[in-house]
């Protein structure tokens, strides 16, 4: 499971964040229905690795979570608490659906708010069909929709969070990222702050996940994980870049035809760039399949959200020498500033 992949990253397992609120109508009760599954489900991560019924596949990959799990409050200052101490079979590939739309002619993303997360660029289901009649229903609207499946999710620390057997088989390398960048949500949560909460969360997962390869000694598979990043970073400067030329196309005053055949161009165009890209990727090809499938301006509604703040958080780390519980008292004092002067601070460019 390539942990770099586009659908994960920008939003089917960015994870969403699916907080119980009060029971109001049928979303909300489903909502309630599968968490509440989810946690009856869960058992500790201690009793299966001792239960000799255990298969050895499983238990080898959650001896690595303990590992990792320990790793993250111990060297990475992240909470120490239950989260990712348990495990839940929920007997499914997902665990839920994240519904994004965007209007037809704009990159500026459909918004539903929750209770504590505030508002976000997704809506999300614990039953795939009813993410997917959902996304019909915002298709007659005329919002431009895509469904992703996520294979984990977090709850900000409102409960502790299982490890699901969604995530059995991935590397240990993306089971530390995963559990680094959502102990990071934990730790620090603005409300209305996408960009600055996932920034944050990506720089721990970042920056924890290659502190750990060094501590183990893993010269090897840090050089991988880095090239991996890298090529992550080129996708996503095109993805930023087509986002940008869509935000002038929908602003430049032309008829709804042609504006449309626009798009259509530059959605053609960024297809032909990545296959240029990719080119001499052998055996790194995990964003084939999206590249390959249907794009619309739901696709690059979140490519922002993740990046926007994330060179500015870089530059803070930098100024601390590298210490990330300094780093947490600093995103503490940014995260009471107001969200303009934060965005000033840490969300502008980088200085040249």
């Amino acid at each position: 499971m390539d942990i770099n992949s586009i659908p994960r990253r920008l939003g089917a397992a960015v994870l969403i964040l699916m907080i119980l609120v009060p029971i109001s109508g049928c979303y909300e009760l489903q909502a309630v229905g599968g968490q509440l599954s989810l946690l009856w489900k869960r058992e500790p991560i201690a009793a299966l690795i001792a239960n000799p019924a255990t298969p050895q596949t499983l238990r080898s990959q959650l001896e690595a979570v303990s590992e990792i799990r320990d790793f993250a409050s111990r060297e990475l200052g992240l909470p120490d608490n239950g989260s990712y101490r348990g495990y839940a079979d929920i007997g499914r590939s997902n665990v839920v659906w994240n519904v994004f739309a965007a209007p037809e002619l704009s990159v500026q993303p459909r918004r539903w708010c929750y209770p504590i997360v505030g508002c976000v660029a997704y809506r999300g289901y614990f039953a795939e069909r009813s993410a997917r009649s959902y996304a019909l229903q915002l298709r007659a609207e005329g919002y431009d929709v895509v469904v992703r499946g996520a294979t984990a999710y977090s709850t900000l620390g409102v409960f502790n969070d299982p490890v699901l057997n969604t995530m059995v088989g991935w590397s240990d390398i993306d089971l530390a990222a995963i559990i680094f960048h959502e102990l990071t949500h934990q730790l620090l949560y603005v409300r209305d702050d996408a960009s600055f909460n996932e920034a944050l969360a990506t720089l721990v997962e970042e920056e924890g996940v290659r502190r750990w390869l060094l501590a183990h000694g893993r010269d090897k598979d840090l050089a991988l994980y880095t090239a991996r990043q890298a090529r992550y970073a080129l996708v996503i400067g095109m993805l930023l870049d087509a986002r940008h030329e869509l935000e002038t196309v929908y602003s430049g005053g032309s008829g709804r035809e042609a504006m449309l055949e626009q798009k259509a161009a530059v959605f053609d165009e960024l297809r032909r760039k990545y296959r240029e890209l990719s080119a001499g990727w052998a055996g790194a090809k995990g964003y084939d399949a999206w590249f390959n499938g249907t794009l619309n301006n739901a696709d690059l509604v979140s490519v922002a959200t993740y990046q926007a703040c994330l060179p500015g958080l870089y530059r803070e780390l930098a100024a601390l020498n590298g210490d990330l519980p300094a780093l947490y008292r600093r995103a503490t004092i940014l995260a009471k500033m107001p969200a303009a002067d934060r965005d000033a601070l840490v969300c502008g460019e980088a200085p040249r």
